[in-house]
C-alpha cells in the first residue's frame, strides 16, 4: 500500500506526532526506532494504520530461510524452543508487525501448548495457521482452530465420539475462546460437543525410529452425532460449522473478543475469570469495538482498523504491562539489529521462560495473566539486566546508534533537554516526575552538552542515562 504525504493549506508537509506513531508500533507491532519514527512521522496516521492492517499488501520477509543455514537445529521438531527462535526472528524484523503481534494475541486467546501433545509438527502448524488467519473473519479462526490436530488433542476432541461425548473443547470454546462465562447454559455445552463429534486426526506414524511426522485433520462420519441439536435457543442438525455460526453472531461473543482486544491492545483489564462480575475499564471504548464487530459481521480487520484510529486507543499510552516477549524483542529492535547468523538468537526462548512466558507451551488452556501479573522481584530481574546489557553495548548498532543522536545534536543541550532528548531517543517516553528527576540528577553532574561533547566522559554520561531509563517501571509499560 502506498503512503500519502499529507500537506496542509499551505502547501506545507503536516508530521504525524512521533510519539503517538511510537504508541502505535509498541502495540501494533513490536517497538521502533528513531529512524521508523523519523520515516513514519512524514505519512499521515490513518494510512499508518490502515498499511499495518492490511497485511496482504505487504511482502513476507526475504530471508527467513536462511536461519536454517545457521541453526540446523529448525530442521528437527524434537526441540519447540527452536520455533521460537524463528518466530522472535519474525518478530523483530517482519515487515508485517502486526501479523506477528495478532499471532501472539491469538495464542494467547487460543491458548495451546507443546509439552501435553510433545508433537513438534503440529504446534508449528497450529502457530502458522494463528499467523495466516489472524485478521481473518472470527469464525474462520474458530473453524480452522477446532479442525487444528494440536487443539483436537490439547482439548481432548479426538476423544469426543458421537456415542460418548468429551465435553473438554465444548465447554473451552464456549467459556474462553468465544463467549465467556454466564452466557451459556451446560446443555448448550452438551449440545455444541455433540456437534463436533467426529472432527479429529489421523493418527500420525509412530515417532522412532524416524522423528515426528505431521498429522492432519480428518472428520469421521461414523463417529459424529447427526441427530438434532439445541444451542442458544436454536433447533437443528447443527454440526460443527453451524455452531461457530451461531456463537460469531451473538453479542456475547461480540463482547468477549472485544475485551480480550483491549487488554491486549489498549490497557490492562481484571484477569478473565473476573470478567463475568467485573465491568470493563472504559465500557465506551468496548461499545465502540462490539458495534464494529456486529457491523462487519465479525471481520477482525475492520474491528482492529477502528481499535487503532479511535481516541480510546490513542490516549491509552503506557496503560499496558510489556509481556515477555515484547519486552524482549521491542529492546532488541531498539538497541541492536538481528540477523539470520546472530547467535544471540538461539537464547531469545529460554530468556522468555525465565521471564516467565514460555512461547508455543502457555500454563494453562486460559493462556497467560496479563498486566501485573508478568511483574514479580525475579522476573523483573531478568528485564531489567536484559535491557541494561543491550543498552550499554556500544558494539550494538542501535545502542551506538542512540547515543550518537544526543552526542552529534548542533544543539547545546541543558540537563533538562539532554533527559528529554533521551526520552525521545527511547520511542517518545513519558516518565513519572520522580524518574524524571532521578534521570535530571545524573544528567546535571559533570559537564554540559555543548562543542566539548564528543569525549568520554560525555559519552559515559549518555549510557548512564540509558542505563538508568530501560531499568525504570515506565520502561516495562507499552
Amino acid at each position: 500500500m502506498i503512503l500519502f504525504d499529507i500537506y496542509n493549506n499551505n502547501g506545507e508537509l503536516m508530521k504525524t506526532d512521533k510519539a503517538l506513531i511510537a504508541h502505535l508500533y509498541r502495540r501494533a507491532g513490536f517497538g521502533s526506532t528513531p529512524e521508523m519514527l523519523e520515516e513514519l512521522s512524514l505519512k499521515d496516521y490513518d494510512s499508518i494504520v490502515d498499511n499495518l492492517v492490511d497485511i496482504q499488501l505487504i511482502n513476507d520477509l526475504d530471508d527467513e530461510d536462511i536461519l536454517t543455514r545457521y541453526y540446523p537445529q529448525l530442521s528437527s521438531t524434537d526441540n519447540f524452543g527452536m520455533d521460537n527462535t524463528k518466530w522472535f526472528y519474525r518478530m523483530i524484523n517482519s515487515k508485517k508487525p502486526l501479523q506477528e503481534k495478532m499471532t501472539l494475541f491469538w495464542h494467547h486467546v487460543f491458548a495451546t501448548g507443546w509439552t501435553k501433545s510433545e508433537q513438534g509438527p503440529t504446534m508449528i502448524d497450529h502457530i502458522a495457521m494463528l499467523r495466516d488467519d489472524c485478521l481473518s473473519n472470527l469464525r474462520v479462526l474458530l473453524k480452522d482452530i477446532s479442525a487444528d490436530p494440536a487443539m483436537i488433542f490439547w482439548l481432548d476432541n479426538c476423544e469426543n465420539h458421537g456415542k460418548n461425548i468429551n465435553e473438554n473443547f465444548g465447554r473451552e470454546l464456549l467459556e474462553l475462546f468465544s463467549m465467556g462465562i454466564g452466557n451459556y447454559s451446560e446443555e448448550d455445552i452438551k449440545h455444541a460437543s455433540r456437534a463436533f463429534t467426529g472432527w479429529t486426526f489421523e493418527q500420525p506414524i509412530p515417532l522412532y525410529p524416524y522423528g515426528h511426522f505431521k498429522s492432519q485433520y480428518i472428520f469421521d462420519e461414523k463417529d459424529h452425532d447427526f441427530g438434532e441439536k439445541e444451542f442458544l435457543g436454536n433447533k437443528g442438525n447443527f454440526n460443527g460449522e453451524d455452531i461457530i455460526e451461531i456463537i460469531v453472531k451473538t453479542e456475547a461473543c461480540a463482547k468477549f473478543i472485544s475485551r480480550h482486544l483491549y487488554n491486549f491492545f489498549v490497557a490492562d483489564e481484571p484477569q478473565i475469570p473476573a470478567w463475568s462480575i467485573e465491568p470493563p475499564k472504559d465500557q465506551e471504548a468496548m461499545n465502540i469495538l462490539v458495534n464494529t464487530f456486529l457491523d462487519s459481521d465479525a471481520d477482525m480487520k475492520e474491528v482492529m482498523r477502528t481499535m487503532f484510529k479511535s481516541d480510546f486507543f490513542k490516549n491509552s499510552m503506557f496503560k499496558r504491562v510489556k509481556c515477555p516477549a515484547e519486552f524482549i524483542a521491542s529492546t532488541l529492535k531498539l538497541t541492536t539489529d538481528i540477523g539470520p547468523k546472530d547467535d544471540r538468537l538461539s537464547g531469545l526462548h529460554g530468556l522468555s521462560t525465565v521471564m516467565g512466558q514460555t512461547l508455543l507451551d502457555p500454563p494453562t488452556v486460559e493462556g497467560w495473566h496479563t498486566g501485573k501479573e508478568w511483574i514479580d522481584g525475579g522476573s523483573l530481574t531478568e528485564r531489567i539486566n536484559y535491557a541494561v546489557g543491550l543498552i550499554s553495548d556500544m558494539n550494538n548498532s542501535g545502542s551506538k546508534n542512540l547515543v550518537d543522536m544526543i552526542i552529534n545534536s548542533e544543539l547545546e543541550l541543558s540537563s533538562e533537554q539532554l533527559v528529554s532528548k533521551i526520552l525521545e531517543c527511547s520511542g517518545e517516553l513519558n516518565v513519572s516526575e520522580q524518574t524524571f528527576k532521578q534521570l535530571l540528577d545524573i544528567a546535571s553532574i559533570g559537564p554540559v552538552i555543548g562543542n566539548n561533547k564528543d569525549n568520554d566522559e560525555i559519552r559515559k554520561k549518555i549510557i548512564r542515562l540509558y542505563t538508568l531509563l530501560v531499568s525504570s517501571p515506565e520502561f516495562q509499560l507499552a
